[in-house]
Formats: structure tokens, C-alpha cells, sequence
């Protein structure tokens, strides 16, 4: 068994090194433990402190292209070099790393295919009240997207099974945590949630320049996530919606038209009428929503099998050039 721990990472020469510092080099239940950074861009010494450090795998994107980009290199990496478990962990040292042997043991007991940190310690007792509140209120709406019990659904330590990992697909460009749980939700994977310890913050969150940018962008990539898995049942609230306007506008000129004013409110007639076509419209654009969405899971049935063949193929060529035949 192969345990492979990834770092997403930009700009973090200075942070690094404590992080690294703090991995475990052998997990229990593991023949294997392996490091491996992804560095986005970085402008500073970033590769070069994880190389001095032993990092054994640095992959490296010539520019910045996101936190969810990183992460999704970091996963084909992990595979592609064997991994049966991976472990995501920030740079900046955010977790405590004595959490991993923790956060891995449902995936090797058989009882998880991803398990996401709730972070507790000194790192959360740190957070202002608005970031704690919005924490709270985001958690649960992705929640209710995803179909899991997941109390701290923007936490970005996470273990993920060999199968977890071939499975998911991140496409937006911003951030993995909430697409990647909506995603595994609603594909039937198994995720659940265990508490690991957080340290003090070491510098301010790179992700989001201020907390309404923050909020704006993830609520769109809720949005965006759900409808995806979702397609039908988004279009019909959003149908219900107008249908719901509709016949409320009906019932006020049925109203009127009793009480002898109907030729004054034949607007709202009209406002109805529209109304109740663009319900139509959006329950039929559901319908072919979730048609599409029936060819999309076909899709990446096929996908997961291609994925699968690949990192064979790359394990059995590493393979190969470490013991060359005699």
C-alpha cells in the first residue's frame, strides 16, 4: 500500500519548510509514504525548498492556474505514481499533520472513499466571528447540495481512495473543496468527516481578495455544481417559480374580471401568459438537461476506465525504468 501526500502550492518558500517538516514519513498500515508538490507558478523558491527538503515528486505548472487546477495535477500525479491513498494538505501549514494517520483510517478499513477534515485547534479559534458565520451557512447549503454530512465542507484536508480519486473530475478553475463534494455526493461515493487539528495562520487566505468575492464565487460554483448532477430537479424549482408567479397573476385578474375591472388589467393577463410559457420552457430544457446528464455519466464511466488504464500504464513503465531487466 502506497500512501501518497499532495501539496497544492504558490509562492509558500517561506511556509514550506515547517509544513514539510511536520509530514510523517511512514503511516501505519502503509509499505509506502510518499510526498509530492504541485507548484502553480511560483515565483520564489518554492520548488527549490521542496527539493532541499526531500520532497520526492515536484510537479510544476509553468503559470499561476489556480488552486483547482493544482489540485486536480496533483490527483493524475498521485496516480500516475501509484498511489492507493492520497492525502491533500495545504502549504502554508494550515493543518496539523499529526491528523494523517487519523484521517486515512476509514479509507484502509474499507468504511470511506474520501474523509474531509473538521478543522478544530488553534487555527479555528482564530477565525473572526463573520468568517466562523459564513462557514457555518455555507457548510450547510453545500450540504444540502451534495447529500452528505459534512460540517466543514471548505476544509481542504482530505484522504481519497485510489477509486475516489480516479472518479473526480474538478472543472472549475477557482477552488476544489465545494465541486469536489458535490460532485462525490451525488456520484454515490461514500464521504464522511473526522476532526483533525489546525495551527495558528502563518499569512492571509490567497484565495479571495475579500469576503463578498468569496461569497459570489462560491455560491456560483454551488450553483453550477448542483444543476450539473442535478439538472432536472434545478430546472423544475426554477419553473416552479414562474408557474408559481403565473397563477398568481391569473387568480389577480380572475379577480378583477369578476368585479367588472377585468379590460382595465389586461397586462396582467398578458404577464401571466408568459409567465406560464417560461415554465414550460424550463420544465422541457430540464428534461433535455437531464438527458445530457445521462450521456455525461456515461461519459465519465468511460473516463474513469481511460484514467484507470493510464496510471497502469505509467506505474508499469516507472516500474520498468527502476529495475530495467539484466
Amino acid at each position: 500500500m502506497k500512501l501518497v501526500i499532495t501539496i497544492p502550492a504558490l509562492n509558500e518558500e517561506q511556509t514550506l519548510p515547517k509544513t514539510l517538516a511536520d509530514l510523517p514519513k511512514t503511516v501505519h498500515g502503509f509499505d509506502q509514504v510518499e510526498w509530492l508538490l504541485v507548484d502553480d507558478g511560483s515565483e520564489d523558491r518554492t520548488s527549490q525548498v521542496a527539493r532541499e527538503a526531500g520532497v520526492q515528486h515536484i510537479v510544476r505548472h509553468p503559470q499561476r492556474r489556480g488552486l483547482a487546477e493544482a489540485f486536480s495535477t496533483a490527483l493524475d500525479a498521485a496516480l500516475r505514481i501509484g498511489a492507493d491513498v492520497i492525502v491533500n494538505t495545504d502549504a502554508d501549514n494550515q493543518y496539523s499533520a499529526s491528523s494523517i494517520e487519523e484521517l486515512v483510517r476509514p479509507i484502509v478499513a474499507g468504511r470511506a472513499d474520501i474523509v474531509v477534515g473538521q478543522r478544530v485547534g488553534r487555527g479555528v479559534a482564530a477565525f473572526s466571528r463573520s468568517k466562523k458565520t459564513l462557514q457555518r451557512l455555507g457548510s450547510a447549503v453545500v450540504r444540502t447540495a451534495s447529500a452528505t454530512q459534512i460540517p466543514d465542507t471548505t476544509s481542504g484536508f482530505r484522504a481519497y481512495s485510489r477509486e475516489a480519486a480516479l472518479r473526480l473530475n474538478v472543472l472549475g478553475q477557482y477552488t476544489y473543496t465545494l465541486e469536489s463534494l458535490i460532485q462525490a455526493g451525488r456520484s454515490g461515493l461514500s464521504v464522511i468527516s473526522l476532526p483533525v487539528e489546525t495551527n495558528p495562520a502563518t499569512r492571509r487566505s490567497r484565495l479571495f481578495s475579500s469576503t463578498p468575492e468569496y461569497v459570489v464565487r462560491s455560491a456560483a460554483q454551488i450553483i453550477r455544481a448542483y444543476a450539473m448532477y442535478e439538472p432536472l430537479r434545478t430546472f423544475l424549482y426554477l419553473a416552479a417559480v414562474a408557474f408559481i408567479g403565473g397563477s398568481t397573476i391569473f387568480v389577480r385578474f380572475f379577480v378583477y374580471f369578476v368585479s367588472g375591472n377585468g379590460t382595465g388589467h389586461v397586462q396582467s393577463l398578458i404577464l401571466g401568459a408568459v409567465l406560464m410559457m417560461v415554465a414550460f420552457q424550463l420544465t422541457v430544457l430540464g428534461i433535455l438537461a437531464d438527458l445530457l446528464a445521462a450521456n455525461r455519466k456515461l461519459l465519465e464511466r468511460v473516463l474513469f476506465r481511460i484514467r484507470s488504464a493510464e496510471a497502469l500504464q505509467e506505474q508499469a513503465d516507472l516500474q520498468l525504468t527502476s529495475n530495467p531487466r539484466p
